[in-house]
Order: structure tokens, then sequence, then C-alpha cells
């Protein structure tokens, strides 16, 4: 099945926007002392890839885990998801920052860890994104869905390895800040768009029956 270019563009910036790059820059570029330019490689190469196996097994399976197994309904991880990547966007609003401060603080003891926790998980293949691919998987097909994720994934890994000069220009003229803030007011609307369309969801299924 084929899909215009202009749908998969929109699929592959909303995917990214879920994906939320600047948490990641902000995260490389937190460390003290300061990651060189082999570990920030190391690390988004790692996260990444296990990110997107992550997404894959959820967007080739997900829904019959989640049906068959855990009777969970598309809505209701639409709705929890939506909640969850809600609280994350108003962090960001309010205290300028994506993730809990003592992560800032970890030790690079193993490289392999932290690709995969928090980076990995939550930071890329969170509750959103999850979400994303097996309503995508539902809506589009898992081809589509596979190209989009691949997309955004990529996208974010060009950034995430861009880290450090990104950050010295935005704080050269003064944009980290508003910006983390602009995205987590993204992020937030965005997951009350998932809030409101699981509930609508939910609505038409209840007063069908």
């Amino acid at each position: 099945m084929e899909f215009p270019a202009a749908q998969i563009l929109e699929n592959t910036l909303y995917f990214l926007a879920l994906i939320n790059p600047a948490s990641k820059i902000l995260f490389l570029s937190a460390f003290d002392p300061p990651l060189d330019s082999r570990q920030i490689f190391e690390l988004s190469w790692k996260s990444s890839l296990a990110a997107l196996l992550m997404l894959g097994v959820f967007s080739l399976s997900g829904q019959v885990i989640l049906r068959d197994i855990f009777h969970i309904e598309i809505y209701s991880l639409r709705i929890s998801g939506g909640l969850i990547l809600f609280f994350t966007g108003w962090m960001a609003v309010r205290e300028g920052r994506f993730f809990q401060r003592q992560e800032k603080e970890r030790l690079l003891a193993d490289f392999t860890e932290i690709s995969l926790i928090p980076l990995a998980a939550p930071l890329i293949a969170g509750p959103g994104t999850i979400t994303l691919s097996l309503t995508l998987s539902a809506e589009f097909g898992q081809t589509h869905t596979l190209l989009i994720m691949s997309l955004a994934l990529l996208i974010n890994f060009v950034l995430m390895i861009a880290a450090l000069p990104i950050n010295r220009l935005l704080l050269r003229i003064h944009l980290a800040g508003p910006l983390i803030r602009i995205t987590g007011l993204v992020v937030a609307t965005v997951a009350i768009q998932m809030i409101l369309t699981g509930v609508t969801e939910w609505l038409k299924i209840t007063l069908q029956k």
C-alpha cells in the first residue's frame, strides 16, 4: 500500500515531536564532566537502536499482546500514555527540564546501561511514542509505521550527536531555556490531543453498545 509523501512527512514530524529531540540534547549536555564527541556518539547509536527495536516490537505485535494477553484497548493506552506525556511536558514548561534532576548526576560507569535507561526508554521509546506506534500501525499498516519510525529516529540521532554544538549555540543566544519550555508546551498539547482522542473512541464504543 502506497502513501503520499505528505502523509509520511506529517506522521514523521508527529513522531519526532513525541520523541522530543530537545530533551536528548539537554540530557547529553548536562553531564559533569562533559561528554566528548565519541561518548555522545556511542550513547546516541546504542539508545537509538534499542528504541527502534522496542518500538518495532510494539508496532508489529503490540496490539496482540495488549488485547489478547492483557485485554487492554488502544483508547486506554492513548489516555494513559497521554497523561504520562502531559506531565513530562508540564515539567519542562514549569522547570525547564524533561527529567528528574538526579538523572543528570548519574555516573558514566556503564554506557550500555545509560543508553538503555533512561535514554532509549523512556526518553525515546516512552508512552507517547509506544502509543503512536500502535495506533499508526492499526491505521496505516506496519510498513508505513516502521518507515516513519525509522525516519524520525534517524533525525533524532543526528540531533543527538550534534548535542554539544547545538547546546553551545543555544546558550550563546540565550535560547536554551525558552526552547525547552516551548517544546514542553508542544509535548503537553500533543498529550492532551491523545487523551481527547482516546476518550472520544471510548465514548463512541460505549454508546454503540
